[in-house]
C-alpha cells in the first residue's frame, strides 16, 4: 500500500472480475487527478473459492502493475469453510464475509471522506454505517439496467404470486425509463423469484437507496431517458433516490493501454486494412463459445468475402464454469479444415487477447461482434463503432436491448438465446452493417455517439460536472 496522503483519502471497494475492476481503476485515476488520495480495497478470496476466482486474482495483479499510482490494498480472506454450490452466490458470501475485515481497514485510516462500493458490495453499506462514513455506489454497467434492477424490488412486491421470469419467454416487462424488455433477456440471476440468487440480489437492489449517492460508468446523451427516470426517483417508488452521477465513458484510453505492451501484430495487420474495412469479434475476457459455435462463425465470415479480425478463446470444458482459467485455443482443430488458408490476407486469427481499445479505435475497424458488456459498448461507442450485438452472460441481454431499441448503435445476432447462431445469420448481419444502408445509418449514429463522448469528458462537458458535483457532495457529507 501507498504512504498515507495527506490530501483526503477516497476507499473504493471492488468487485472481483475484470469487467468491474477496470472502470474502478479508471475512476481511480480520474480522483487522483483532481488531488485526492485513493485506496481501492480488494477483497481476498477463501482458500475454499480459489478456482473461482483464479482470473480475477491475476486480473488484479495485472491491474496494480499497469497503474502503479493507484493504491491497492489487499483484505485478508475470510473463513468460508462451506462454500455454497452456487458460484453465484460464493462471491456474494465472500463478499458479506468481507465486510468486517473491510471496517477494520476503514477504522486504521486517519480520515476517509467517502467509500465508494461496487453494487455487488451492497452489504459494505454496514461498513460505512459503522464508521460514520458516507458511502456511494459506482454502477459499473449502464444507466437501463440500473433503472432495471432499482425496480424489482417494487415489481416483485406488486405481483407476488406471479410467474418468475424464466415462465414469461418473451413476454415484454415494461419498467420506468428503459424501452420493453423481454423476460427471456433479464439477467440468469433473477429468472426465477423463488430462489435464493434471486432473493439476494433483490434484497442488494432494495439498499442502493441507503447510499448517498451513486456514480454511473455512462453519459447522458447515450441514455438521457434512463439517467432522467433515475433523477426523477421513478425507479423507487415510495422511497427517496439517491442522486446518480452519469460520469463516463470512464474506458482505457488507447494510447494508455499502448504504454502497457509492445505493439500487438494485429495492429500492424490493421495497418495495412482500408479504412473501415475490418469486421471485429471478440467476446470479452470471460466470453467464449462452443467448438460447433466457432465453425459457425467461420463459415459465416468466410461467406461474408469481408476482412475480419477475430478473438478466439477455447470453449469451456464444462459452459456453467466459463469463468475458469482455460489453455490457448488449438486453431487447427477449432476451425474448419483449410479456413485459415483461404481467409488468408483479408482475415486475421488471435489466440486468447487483442488490445480491443486500440482495436476499435483503429481506422480500419468498420463493425465490432461483442457480447454487449458494457465496458465494450462504450468502447465502441467512444470509437464510432456499429455493434453486432451477441450477448452471453451477466446483464449482457439487457445491454443488447439498450443497444439495439434504445441507443440504436447496433444490430442484433438472432440466434443469441438458441443452441447456435448459423453461419448465415453471421454473413447476413455482417453484410448489414458493412454494405446496407441501415450500416451507413448505423455509422451517422455512431459518429454522433462517438461526438457526444469526447463532450461529456471534456472540461464543462456533462459528465465532468456530474463528477464536479460528486466532490462537492463528498466535502460536504464530511
Amino acid at each position: 500500500m501507498a504512504e498515507p496522503s495527506p490530501n483526503p483519502t477516497v476507499v473504493l471497494h471492488a468487485c472481483l472480475g475484470v469487467g468491474h475492476l477496470i472502470p474502478m481503476v479508471e475512476l481511480a485515476k480520474q480522483l487522483l487527478r483532481r488531488g485526492l488520495a485513493v485506496i481501492i480495497a480488494v477483497p481476498t478470496p477463501p482458500a475454499s473459492t480459489a478456482d473461482f476466482f483464479a482470473s480475477s486474482a491475476s486480473a488484479v495483479a495485472a491491474l496494480a502493475a499497469a497503474n502503479p499510482a493507484v493504491s491497492f490494498h489487499h483484505l485478508p480472506p475470510p473463513d468460508y469453510p462451506v462454500p455454497d454450490s452456487d458460484p453465484f452466490l460464493q462471491m456474494l458470501d465472500a463478499l458479506r464475509l468481507t465486510v468486517p475485515s473491510l471496517t477494520a481497514f476503514l477504522r486504521s485510516l486517519p480520515s476517509v471522506a467517502g467509500l465508494v462500493l461496487d453494487l455487488f458490495c451492497g452489504d459494505a453499506l454496514d461498513a460505512a454505517a459503522a464508521t460514520g462514513i458516507p458511502a456511494y455506489f459506482y454502477y459499473t454497467s449502464c444507466a437501463g439496467d440500473l433503472a432495471a434492477f432499482l425496480y424489482l424490488p417494487h415489481y416483485f412486491a406488486t405481483t407476488e404470486g406471479g410467474p418468475s421470469f424464466k415462465d414469461m419467454g418473451k413476454a415484454l416487462l415494461h419498467f420506468p425509463g428503459i424501452p420493453p424488455i423481454p423476460a427471456s433477456d433479464m439477467p440468469h440471476t433473477v429468472v426465477d423469484r423463488t430462489s435464493r440468487t434471486c432473493a439476494s440480489r433483490i434484497v442488494h437492489y432494495g439498499r442502493v437507496p441507503e447510499a448517498r449517492g451513486v456514480l454511473i460508468n455512462t453519459y447522458e446523451w447515450l441514455e438521457a431517458r434512463a439517467v432522467r427516470a433515475l433523477r426523477d426517483g421513478v425507479c423507487v417508488p415510495g422511497r427517496p433516490t439517491p442522486p446518480v452521477y452519469p460520469i463516463g465513458p470512464l474506458i482505457v484510453k488507447g494510447e494508455e493501454a499502448a504504454e502497457e505492451v509492445e505493439r500487438h501484430a494485429c495492429l500492424s495487420w490493421l495497418d495495412a486494412q482500408p479504412e473501415r474495412s475490418v469486421v471485429f469479434l471478440c467476446f470479452g475476457s470471460l466470453g467464449a463459445v462452443s467448438a460447433a459455435q466457432i465453425k459457425e462463425i467461420a463459415r459465416g465470415l468466410e461467406s461474408s468475402g469481408h476482412r475480419f479480425l477475430w478473438v478466439v478463446r477455447s470453449p469451456p470444458e464444462d459452459p456453467a464454469k466459463f469463468f475458469l482459467a482455460r489453455p490457448e485455443p488449438d486453431l487447427d482443430s477449432l476451425l474448419p479444415e483449410g479456413f485459415l488458408e483461404r481467409t488468408s490476407g483479408r482475415g486475421m486469427v488471435v489466440k486468447m487477447w487483442a488490445p480491443q481499445v486500440e482495436v476499435l479505435r483503429h481506422a480500419a475497424t468498420g463493425a465490432f461482434m461483442t457480447h454487449c458488456g458494457w465496458n465494450s459498448v462504450l468502447e465502441a461507442a467512444s470509437a464510432g463503432v456499429p455493434m453486432l450485438c451477441w450477448p452471453m452472460y451477466a446483464e449482457q441481454r439487457l445491454n443488447k436491448v439498450f443497444v439495439v431499441d434504445e441507443i440504436k448503435a447496433g444490430v442484433v445476432m438472432d440466434g443469441y438465446d438458441e443452441e447456435l447462431v448459423r453461419a448465415e445469420e453471421v454473413e447476413k448481419k455482417v453484410r448489414l452493417v458493412m454494405e446496407s444502408e441501415e450500416g451507413e445509418k448505423l455509422r451517422g449514429r455512431l459518429a454522433m455517439a462517438k461526438e457526444k463522448a469526447a463532450e461529456a469528458l471534456a472540461d464543462g462537458g456533462p459528465s465532468w460536472v456530474a463528477f464536479e458535483e460528486f466532490l462537492k457532495d463528498l466535502k460536504l457529507a464530511k
